[in-house]
């Protein structure tokens, strides 16, 4: 089962996660999402595995979150994938994927659940 990592090396929760699955003989595929953002149907996709909604996976800390106003309960699902893929710094990592399941490495262990 192939197993891929958002990752962002300056992240320690990411470098974390990423030791985690090495660790356990896994060799994931690395996807530097701030330099090679998910487009819109990818992170469609991770939210669904995820179960959670763009908001959820949102970084709400950043500035460019309170500089785009992305705190409006009036901006819809495309709005906030939208501001994600222009804006990745937004994306909350390490994002996990494995297969057809997802979780989010915070805390790094939480991605064990996933793990084949």
């Amino acid at each position: 089962m192939p197993v891929t990592i958002y990752h962002n090396p300056r992240c320690s929760k990411s470098r974390q996660t990423l030791a985690l699955l090495e660790d356990r003989g896994l060799a994931p595929e690395i996807v530097l999402y701030l330099d090679s953002p998910p487009d819109a149907a990818t992170l469609r996709r991770v939210l669904g595995l995820l179960g959670l909604g763009p908001r959820d996976l949102m970084r709400r800390k950043e500035a460019v979150y309170k500089e785009l106003g992305l705190g409006d309960p009036g901006l819809g699902e495309d709005d906030l994938i939208r501001a994600m893929v222009e804006n990745p710094i937004l994306i909350e990592r390490p994002i996990v994927v494995a297969g057809e399941r997802a979780a989010l490495g915070r805390p790094p262990e939480a991605v064990l659940d996933i793990l084949p």
